[in-house]
């Protein structure tokens, strides 16, 4: 495999086939009325209910007025309720709503039918296969971010990677 052949080199491949089922998904949850923002909140709080605003910010990549403009929005919507901290009245934690629960029991069943639909040209073992071995390379680079920033926390892209539907 030569690098410049774009079309078998595999950091585009990866990159080129999480594009592309990104794209399906925005397409595929247009129907619940839910923007690419909105579904990765709710998939985040879905997995870390009660994540601060400044820890959903941080997760999204984003500034933290920008996730505060988000959460507004799918609050408006009745998806997302702040609640108060215990311990400190100055933080809010973040909680998806029943109806934005029912969402996200859609947008897992999307995800669900997406993926087999994807994954439809593969035979069954090569499916297991490619799964080993893409959770094989996630652990190494979550290895390489963990020796490279300190060991102090996962990076910020191994943890929204894990709550992507």
């Amino acid at each position: 495999m030569h690098p410049s052949d774009d079309r078998r080199y595999i950091g585009f491949l990866i990159s080129d086939v999480a594009r592309q089922m990104r794209g399906a998904f925005d397409r595929r949850v247009r129907r619940l009325g839910l923007t690419r923002a909105q579904w990765q909140v709710l998939s985040l709080l879905h997995h870390r209910p009660g994540a601060s605003q400044t820890e959903l910010a941080e997760l999204l990549e984003v500034e933290r007025a920008t996730a505060g403009r988000m959460i507004d929005r799918l609050e408006r919507k009745n998806w997302v309720e702040r609640r108060a901290d215990a311990a400190d009245r100055r933080i809010n934690r973040l909680f998806l709503t029943t109806e934005a629960r029912d969402v996200q029991s859609d947008m897992g069943r999307i995800a669900e039918d997406m993926m087999d639909d994807a994954m439809g040209s593969l035979a069954a073992d090569e499916q297991d296969l490619l799964a080993d071995m893409m959770e094989r390379m996630k652990a190494r680079l979550q290895s390489m971010a963990t020796r490279t920033n300190g060991g102090d926390a996962p990076d910020k892209v191994s943890l929204m990677t894990e709550t992507l539907p």
